[in-house]
């Protein structure tokens, strides 16, 4: 149950950090205006409390994961709101990230007490 709750709060903050940095991308670089900016704002402000919820307690270990699920989820992000499309290099690499992911959240360690 961990794992599942640990999965829906990566893909919880992607969308916040990601949609945060689109809404603010496109409220500054395409001329949107400060509600588009604010939004983003305020959904990356949202991204640092959804990550505090992480039950791993090493800070590290969830930034760095995040990294991963953040990069394949901007490329989905950019299908989606962008009209993007990967080649099979950012497919590949985007893989190997949530391999990443998986190997630095979800292996196996000896508990310390």
């Amino acid at each position: 149950m961990l794992t599942l709750r640990s999965v829906v709060l990566f893909v919880l903050a992607a969308v916040f950090e990601i949609g945060g940095s689109w809404l603010v991308w496109h409220g500054i670089r395409q001329n949107r205006g400060w509600m588009w900016t604010g939004a983003g704002v305020l959904a990356l402000g949202l991204y640092g409390f959804v990550v505090a919820f992480q039950p791993d307690a090493d800070f590290g270990r969830i930034l760095a994961a995040c990294g991963g699920v953040f990069i394949a989820g901007s490329l989905a992000w950019g299908m989606i709101a962008d009209g993007f499309r990967p080649d099979r290099y950012d497919v590949i690499g985007a893989l190997v990230c949530l391999v990443g992911v998986a190997v630095i959240m979800y292996a196996p360690r000896p508990v310390v007490v």
